[in-house]
């Protein structure tokens, strides 16, 4: 009996921790409504930002793990659609609550509420939330959140702070989406930021302690951009990414993408008398033009002294010493999966389509969203739920089974780097090849399954992670949180172009689970907005395989035309119908010019006229504009 005695309490203590902190829990009720008002973010020039109940920036949150969220959304814009996320919560059981709209759930109508309720049972560490809809957290609808542990943790601090990082554009995102997915933008280059920002301001000021540790918690909220960040003369030591805990690393510089979340423990020195610079800078590899006035570099001060001078840039000498976060390791130490169920590969790739605007793929697809939202369709479907066809032929869904080990291989074919998120998981990152440069006439590498990397034995896990150009990932996770999972590039220009795909996870189990089925105030949402919240792709719901009038994307361009020929022959049309207006007026002027004077009158040089016509012009293909991602801009 003592044996057995023994074996108990330790199971006795759990039950009671478990029912301790279940009487601990707390509901924390919002009641927010979208907006719009005028804020003057870095600066230097106020412009149109999304408000929370008429104010600005968004509530940042800190809540105790077990504790209930319920926010109430109501849509305050009279022109357009919303919905809410919190990125890297799990929400096990609450797949409805996640977020992403035609995805889990109905875009949210102007004038409509709707109540996004779930319990944070599987998180710990740092998180933010955001709209999943039309690229509208760049314009300022995103907040933080923080979930403490009742649990002890692995290291002692004094006090915490949250920097929220991003990039801040003078233009709405409706004013820069005009243009970039344009046929006037045919490389696909992104359009450029002004600056960089902190806490939602730029040169910001923290006055600290001496002798005192801080826990930094630090999330990049922006839409673009990653960026490196260090404080001048003062180490970070690295305890958590994406809400897992890790093993402690010191460093004196991060590199952190959209969507990342890093922890660390900075611990400030005896000495008041010097202030010192907090450093973001640009990743201006990710830049398709660096415009002469855009400022990499910008400067926050860590004030020691509030009364004395502040610091100047603390410029570094090399960008190259960073963190490279694939070699953390959990504290938990969760060993490599084994080897895969199921391995998915896909490659990207960013081109043009028949209308001649730039796409983002995954395997020759771009995302082109359903009529019902694929959540929807699962529940709906009954046995069909199984069969990725009733789903889509351009949603990019794969089926999953409970519990099966999921690998990822993917292969990027683009010359710019991308932060890749997978909603509901964390996973494993067992390999990224390095840059493979095509300025140096390397060519894309991808993953080889028979010659690559030793894997670690225990990965590093977070649910946000960065491939290299025209290089390769592979991640691991485990199939054990049933839902529809999106995974998609957190860059949401190209979240816009369509890289995005998604992860159907044991659809017969979402069926049979009570909390994962639609409630009143969620099938509401989509009759307001007119859409039905049953049915396959096509909104067909006598027969889920039959996909006649799904949306599709547009064609592809006919064999023979690239994106170079694209923006070759549109502009040759323009130059010749420029031509002919400049001709006409001429001949109506009764005015006699050269040739050769006609040429320089349009630009033009005379050399390439008369090789013109006498049929010996390079081609269009040969004579244009370069592709995507080889520094054209907008």
């Amino acid at each position: 009996m003592k044996v057995q005695g023994k074996q108990l309490l330790p199971q006795l203590l759990v039950a009671l921790w478990s029912w301790a902190a279940i009487a601990q829990a707390t509901t924390h009720t919002f009641n927010w409504t979208t907006g719009w008002g005028n804020y003057n973010v870095d600066g230097n020039y106020e412009r149109p930002v999304i408000t929370c109940n008429g104010e600005f920036p968004w509530p940042d949150l800190k809540v105790q793990k077990g504790d209930r969220i319920q926010v109430y959304l109501t849509n305050g814009f009279d022109d357009r659609n919303t919905s809410l996320h919190f990125h890297g919560l799990f929400q096990n059981g609450t797949n409805a609550m996640d977020g992403p709209e035609m995805v889990t759930q109905c875009p949210i109508a102007p004038g409509d509420t709707m109540l996004y309720n779930f319990t944070i049972d599987d998180n710990i560490g740092t998180y933010w939330y955001h709209s999943h809809t039309a690229g509208q957290y760049q314009d300022g609808m995103r907040g933080t959140l923080v979930v403490e542990s009742l649990e002890e943790l692995a290291f002692d601090y004094d006090e915490e702070v949250v920097l929220q990082l991003g990039e801040w554009y003078h233009d709405t995102v409706d004013v820069l989406d005009a243009k970039f997915m344009s046929v006037y933008n045919p490389t696909g280059a992104e359009p450029i930021p002004q600056n960089l920002i902190i806490n939602n301001t730029r040169n910001m000021t923290w006055n600290v302690e001496p002798d005192t540790t801080y826990l930094l918690r630090i999330v990049n909220t922006g839409g673009f951009v990653s960026q490196y960040f260090w404080i001048e003369d003062h180490d970070m030591t690295v305890v958590e990414v994406d809400g897992v805990y890790v093993e402690q690393n010191t460093t004196s510089m991060i590199y952190i993408t959209v969507a990342q979340r890093y922890s660390v423990l900075v611990h400030t020195k005896n000495d008041t008398s010097k202030n010192y610079a907090i450093m973001q800078k640009f990743d201006d590899t990710m830049l398709d033009l660096i415009p002469g006035d855009l400022l990499l570099n910008a400067t926050s001060y860590l004030m020691y002294d509030a009364d004395g001078d502040k610091p100047e840039q603390n410029y570094v000498d090399s960008i190259d010493d960073f963190l490279d976060d694939f070699y953390l390791t959990p504290i938990d130490k969760v060993e490599l999966y084994e080897d895969p169920d199921y391995s998915i590969t896909v490659d990207v790739v960013m081109d043009n389509l028949e209308n001649g605007v730039n796409y983002a793929f995954f395997n020759n697809i771009t995302y082109t969203a359903a009529k019902v939202p694929t959540l929807m369709s699962v529940l709906s479907s009954g046995d069909d739920a199984v069969n990725p066809l009733v789903y889509g032929t351009n949603t990019n869904s794969f089926v999953l089974k409970k519990d099966e080990i999921i690998e990822i291989i993917l292969n990027n074919n683009d010359t710019g780097k991308h932060p890749f998120h997978l909603h509901g998981h964390v996973f494993q990152l067992v390999d990224r090849e390095r840059t493979y440069d095509d300025a140096i006439g390397e060519t894309v590498h991808p993953f080889d399954v028979n010659n690559h990397n030793p894997f670690p034995e225990y990965p590093m896990m977070r649910d946000v992670v960065y491939v290299n150009p025209q290089s390769s990932i592979v991640m691991r996770f485990k199939a054990d949180n049933p839902g529809v999972w999106m995974f998609h590039c957190h860059i949401e220009w190209h979240l816009k172009q369509g890289l995005a795909l998604l992860l159907i996870e044991a659809p017969e189990e979402m069926q049979e689970t009570a909390s994962q089925q639609l409630t009143d105030n969620h099938k509401q949402v989509c009759q307001n907005v007119g859409l039905s919240y049953e049915g396959n792709a096509a909104g067909n719901s006598e027969d889920y395989l039959n996909l006649a009038g799904e949306n599709v994307q547009r064609a592809t361009i006919p064999s023979g035309f690239t994106a170079k020929g694209i923006v070759a022959m549109t502009f040759s049309c323009l130059a010749g119908i420029l031509g002919m207006c400049t001709l006409s007026v001429y001949g109506l002027m009764g005015v006699k010019k050269s040739e050769e004077e006609l040429a320089r009158d349009l630009g033009l040089d005379p050399v390439i006229v008369e090789k013109e016509s006498v049929g010996e012009a390079n081609s269009a293909e040969e004579s244009s504009v370069t592709s995507k991602h080889t520094k054209t801009t907008i």
